[in-house]
């Protein structure tokens, strides 16, 4: 089997009135991601999602089509798209970094290949250890009362764990988890992510005053451009210390690891460049006594869909204690998929089928294609 062609159509959501999120890095409102579709030569298709934002990488809609017309495509043209881990290294050495495009490549790739088998992709990584996957939902870094508002809409839905974006405003923050606190009952969990935001020094006192509400773990309290300090933070924290927007490749993972910077790693398919980085970074923590939790950027399904197939296999992945992020097409006003992913309200169920386990609605991508 050889690939005929890389297809790479841009699109864009947007995210359903009232469930827009707001993060240090800015406000969420609509989704211009780019949905690849690898075409072979034997009529088999893979599905790919690059779920793209410049504050998170660097990519845009527009450079990841640039990038697989005029570098990814020219050069994967008559390869085998079942030989991924041949196509891995091309990849990396003709365009560095752009990690959200190369993942929706790949995961194209591990789509046709399961399709080639008649195999799901948790069936090729060796089986599914778990078939339903735990969840959280997310409540954006707002104003007290519309933060209120939005986690008791969640609850009310039957929500068990929440994620609550700080970093802006500590005074706020700390406003905004205690109010939202107050109208949780006991047996739900609450984790904080404050994507960054905050200064060094802000944050130890930050964690010292979040202590007494007795959160799940604090995300990214500060940026990433120091491990000394994220471990110096750790250390001194009786909240668990994730780290996400520190940990985008391999390097970045033993790093963190073996500076004890933190005590978990926030991981998924389009930060690290695909399925299989993702399982590596996974494995590293996995050695180093680490727990790893699902992340998201508010993918559509087809990205989704590829991280639940990670989660559903590694024995790396701690979704039972650190529930996933596995709620971006609950959040869109599409997935784009003709049959919708289960997704919570308590856990997120592994589709069905071979590759992915799921299909393209056609009619949804012309809804949303960017001409």
């Amino acid at each position: 089997m050889k690939i005929l062609n890389i297809e790479a159509i841009p699109i864009l959501v947007p995210l359903k009135q009232g469930l827009t999120t707001k993060t240090a890095h800015g406000e969420h409102i609509d989704s211009p991601y780019v949905i690849v579709r690898i075409h072979t030569d034997e009529g088999l298709v893979g599905l790919g999602e690059a779920t793209l934002a410049p504050r998170w990488s660097g990519e845009t809609s527009a450079s990841c089509v640039a990038a697989i017309e005029q570098i990814f495509n020219p050069l994967l043209i008559g390869k085998d798209p079942t030989r991924i881990n041949q196509i891995r290294p091309l990849m990396d050495k003709a365009l560095v970094h752009n990690p959200f495009t190369k993942a929706a490549i790949e995961m194209g790739l591990w789509d046709i290949t399961g399709k080639t088998v008649g195999k799901s992709l948790c069936e090729l990584l060796g089986g599914a250890i778990h078939t339903e996957i735990p969840i959280k939902m997310v409540v954006g870094a707002f104003p007290v009362e519309k933060a209120v508002a939005l986690a008791e809409k969640f609850l009310g839905w039957g929500v068990l764990s929440l994620k609550v974006k700080v970093g802006l405003d500590p005074y706020e923050d700390i406003e905004r988890v205690s109010a939202i606190h107050a109208i949780a009952d006991r047996n739900i969990t609450i984790g904080v992510d404050a994507n960054g935001g905050w200064k060094p020094t802000i944050a130890r006192d930050m964690l010292n005053r979040l202590a007494k509400f007795d959160l799940l773990f604090a995300e990214q309290p500060i940026a990433p451009t120091s491990i000394e300090s994220l471990a110096e933070l750790r250390e001194n924290s009786n909240i668990p210390i994730m780290a996400d927007e520190s940990v985008f490749t391999l390097s970045d993972a033993w790093n963190i690891c073996t500076n004890n910077a933190a005590d978990i790693l926030s991981i998924y398919p389009g930060k690290h460049g695909g399925i299989s980085n993702t399982l590596e970074i996974a494995n590293v923590a996995y050695a180093a006594g680490l727990n790893c939790h699902i992340g998201s950027n508010l993918e559509l399904g087809i990205g989704t869909a590829a991280m639940l197939q990670v989660a559903a296999t590694s024995n790396c992945v701690d979704s039972k204690s650190f529930p996933a992020d596995l709620i971006g097409p609950l959040y869109h006003e599409a997935d784009l998929l003709r049959t919708p992913l289960k997704l919570g309200p308590e856990v997120a169920k592994i589709p069905e089928g071979p590759g992915l386990g799921i299909e393209l609605d056609e009619e949804q991508l012309e809804q949303f294609r960017v001409n």
